[in-house]
């Protein structure tokens, strides 16, 4: 038997490679992959959740108020101020009326220019294409052509693209060609804008108020969930404390009083166990001293292996029923684990090879995690010519991998193996089929520490245990 790590054959699996899925997992992924479309892009965490609670209804709101504004508002700003630029036209025109030269018509445009901030031109003589009335490019120069077409009547063109600061208005006159530079200043409003980057400003704010405060509250929850998470893979939680909103804390006291009422009882479990182990041992040990006095006989050789068979029973009944014990977490390195449960069954018999990395720390119970490494290891060199153990340490998880090349167990019988003093062995010998605790104690061990321990087929031929634990 090598304790040491040594190079894996061809035949081998990787050493480091990511875990495989569980059951679980890929249940979920499963789940996931027939979600409908609307569900699987909602967000799944509960600050997630609530920003689009709080956050959906406002975007609708700023939605309708800015239609609204558009639909109304601002369409009867845009009318209002059309028709006060074609009144101050239609002034300007009716005054060209009383201007019987050159001079006085530039009088009145002079005058025009000073009240209301258009500037005219006029060429005699002239004449807009026939069948032009207007061409408009944009929303504004449709509602100023609306506008000028209701209050004068003649036929006229805008011209858009005249200046990116004015609209060009042509209007046939009697006499010739009336041109208007219209300012689009004069069209336009600002208060559009001015609304628009309030409505994103205030929504902005709100929504930042809402993620802190919302961010707040979740906190509490996230460090129940750690609290409880950690508490579940059997390590201690002496910072909890209770925070957050009412029914937060109402869950966070229950959790205080379940984990007093699990620590108490598996406290009391341990201190009736200690005194029934000690008060079996006491007269264990008498029973053993008095068959050292007797002659090495027969008889006596018979019963001292009865003896030992009881002893050994013993241990493994109150290892299974003390569990993990008071032990406490601490980092431990997992792959100094593997070599001392390795070491501690002894070189003689089937040989145990490892791939190891240099070192694997994770938050375990020493002395449990030894004990659960040793059952799985010595139940495959009970059974097999050869063991392999690998350890692969994934990005989220452990995985520590025993393979055999004994005969196996039938896939039905997988999970039944893990109940107590279930064996496959049909006799009742615990020489030969064991007392039937072993995968229990280290199944128990495993879940213990919040992973879990599954019995595969081996690419050596015979049975493969995966004990995953989580980091």
């Amino acid at each position: 038997m090598s304790s040491s790590p040594i190079e894996r054959g061809s035949d081998a699996p990787p050493l480091f490679a990511e875990p495989a899925a569980t059951g679980a997992e890929l249940r979920a992924a499963g789940a996931d992959s027939h979600r409908r479309w609307f569900k699987r892009v909602l967000p799944r965490s509960l600050y997630g959740r609530s920003l689009l609670i709080l956050v959906l209804p406002l975007v609708l709101a700023q939605i309708i108020a800015t239609w609204v504004f558009y639909d109304r508002h601002w369409d009867t700003v845009a009318r209002r101020l059309s028709a006060s630029v074609a009144a101050d036209i239609a002034l300007t025109l009716d005054s060209l009326s009383i201007a019987d030269n050159q001079r006085e018509r530039r009088i009145v445009f002079e005058r025009a220019l000073a009240d209301t901030e258009l500037y005219y031109g006029f060429r005699p003589g002239e004449t807009l294409p026939k069948g032009m009335r207007r061409a408009t490019t944009g929303r504004m120069d449709e509602y100023l052509a609306d506008a000028i077409s209701q209050r004068l009547g003649l036929p006229f063109q805008i011209d858009g693209d005249f200046d990116p600061r004015d609209f060009l208005v042509s209007i046939q006159t009697g006499d010739g060609v009336m041109e208007v530079a219209v300012p689009k200043k004069r069209l336009f409003t600002p208060t559009t804008y001015i609304f628009m980057m309030w409505m994103v400003g205030s929504s902005l704010v709100l929504m930042g108020v809402a993620a802190l405060f919302m961010r707040n509250q979740v906190r509490s929850l996230r460090r129940l969930a750690v609290a409880v998470d950690d508490f579940g893979k059997g390590r201690d939680v002496p910072n909890f404390k209770l925070e957050g909103a009412t029914e937060v804390r109402q869950t966070g006291a229950a959790f205080l009083k379940m984990r007093e009422r699990i620590q108490r009882q598996i406290t009391q479990r341990t201190e009736m166990l200690a005194g029934v182990s000690h008060d079996l041992r006491t007269p264990l040990t008498r029973m053993r001293l008095a068959l050292e006095l007797q002659k090495n006989d027969a008889k006596s050789a018979e019963l001292k292996s009865d003896l030992a068979t009881m002893e050994r029973m013993l241990k493994g009944y109150i290892d299974f029923a003390r569990g993990e014990g008071t032990e406490e977490t601490r980092s431990s390195d997992l792959s100094v684990l593997i070599n001392d449960a390795v070491n501690a069954l002894g070189r003689a018999g089937t040989p145990v090879l490892l791939a190891l990395p240099g070192s694997c720390i994770l938050p375990l119970r020493p002395d449990a995690m030894r004990r659960c490494l040793g059952n799985l290891i010595a139940n495959a060199r009970r059974y097999g010519k050869h063991v392999w153990v690998t350890l692969i340490e994934g990005k989220n998880a452990v995985e520590v991998l025993v393979d055999d090349d004994g005969p196996g167990i039938p896939p039905a019988e997988r999970e039944n193996v893990f109940r107590p003093f279930f064996r496959l062995e049909p006799s009742r010998n615990p020489e030969t089929g064991g007392t039937g605790l072993g995968l229990a104690v280290a199944r128990d061990v495993a879940r213990g520490h919040g992973g879990n321990i599954l019995l595969e087929d081996s690419p050596q031929g015979g049975l493969r245990a995966r004990l995953r634990l989580p980091k």
